[in-house]
């Protein structure tokens, strides 16, 4: 990791998740089951090819993703969660909450009014997914 900008929690963080692209790819990672660039492109938001490349690149060396060669595509990455990414899940469940809650023009689609009902249940379910792949 770069020198930080301070000593600030929060400040150390938005070293790693300070933009859009990041959090984005940690939410196809965790609650859509992406694994592989050709996913990420795909995604709805339409990321840039060099900015997903330099995400990834930064998630993985700060240890949040961990990068294998695809055992049926030798040519093909496949990007998983560390045990330090598996413990964010409940950080992007409380960002996507709060967007939900208060911006209209975000609804709360399946997995949002699962939040909206019983957030501590849905985390736990997911976190029981994520442990089992890391």
């Amino acid at each position: 990791m770069k020198k930080a900008r301070s000593n600030c929690p929060i400040s150390c963080s938005l070293e790693i998740f300070g933009d859009k692209w990041t959090l984005l790819i940690l939410r196809d990672v965790m609650l859509r089951g992406k694994s592989s660039y050709g996913e990420f492109l795909e995604s709805e938001e339409k990321i840039a090819t060099n900015i997903l490349a330099d995400r990834l690149k930064l998630l993985e060396s700060e240890g949040v993703l961990s990068k294998k060669v695809s055992p049926e595509n030798k040519s093909k990455y496949i990007y998983s969660l560390t045990e330090k990414g598996v413990d964010l899940l409940p950080v992007i469940i409380e960002i996507m909450d709060w967007g939900a809650k208060y911006n209209a023009n975000c609804p709360r689609r399946e997995l949002g009014k699962r939040i909206e009902k019983d957030k501590a249940e849905v985390i736990e379910e997911y976190l029981a997914k994520l442990k089992g792949d890391v």
